[in-house]
């Protein structure tokens, strides 16, 4: 059985990641852009990455932020995975030394040959993520896209996102099979960047449920 790893995004408090830990998340993700209503501060991200057990992955991300900027967050938080999720192109995305995400929001004009040409174009990337592309946001808006879009060949090798809850994943999963989902408006109590813990283990045991 393949397992799907889960990522928890849009994290801005200690407790939340402990929470997402402990009930079983591979991995969480640090907003580390201003503009996104899940921002968080250099400071505060460093006490969630420093309160959390081993084997839990943390995920930097990122948009449009300059090489430099991007240094000065690696060298204070060591992440495991940088995301991207702007405009970057692959040799902006490589240039860090450190293995990435490169996110692609998915709209209603693009197929299958869309899909894999962005994949060869970020050849150097550990994976893409599928999030949902809405005008003038960068993520996190929680609706959904056509998941048949996604071509069979890469469904495997995929981060699937956008619009995901406990209510949806399972069929997310058994109709995807992605390598890796993750949420965030998802599992928040209504209010941005504040997660429900209760929704997370719904969430977890769903993508588990799933896998089963």
């Amino acid at each position: 059985m393949t397992r799907t790893r889960i990522k928890i995004c849009g994290l801005t408090r200690v407790d939340d990641a402990l929470a997402a830990a402990h009930a079983g998340a591979d991995a969480i993700g640090l907003v580390l852009y201003a503009a996104s209503p899940r921002a968080v501060a250099a400071g505060r991200a460093r006490e969630i990455c420093a309160a959390l057990p081993p084997f839990v992955s943390t995920v930097a991300l990122f948009v449009n932020e300059t090489p430099q900027g991007v240094d000065e967050m690696i060298e204070a938080l060591r992440p495991s995975l940088l995301q991207f999720h702007g405009d970057e192109d692959e040799t902006y995305c490589a240039q860090f030394g450190i293995p990435y995400l490169k996110a692609v929001r998915v709209g209603d004009g693009m197929g299958a040959a869309d899909l894999l040409e962005c994949e060869a174009r970020f050849g150097s990337a550990a994976g893409l993520l599928l999030d949902t592309l809405s005008p003038g946001a960068y993520g996190g808006t929680g609706s959904t896209f056509d998941w048949d879009l996604i071509p069979q060949a890469m469904r495997g090798r995929i981060v699937l996102s956008g619009g995901l809850t406990p209510l949806n994943v399972a069929s997310a999963v058994a109709r995807v099979r992605p390598w890796a989902v993750d949420v965030s408006s998802g599992v928040e109590t209504g209010e941005k960047g504040i997660k429900d813990h209760r929704k997370i283990a719904q969430f977890i045991e769903a993508v588990k449920n799933a896998d089963v």
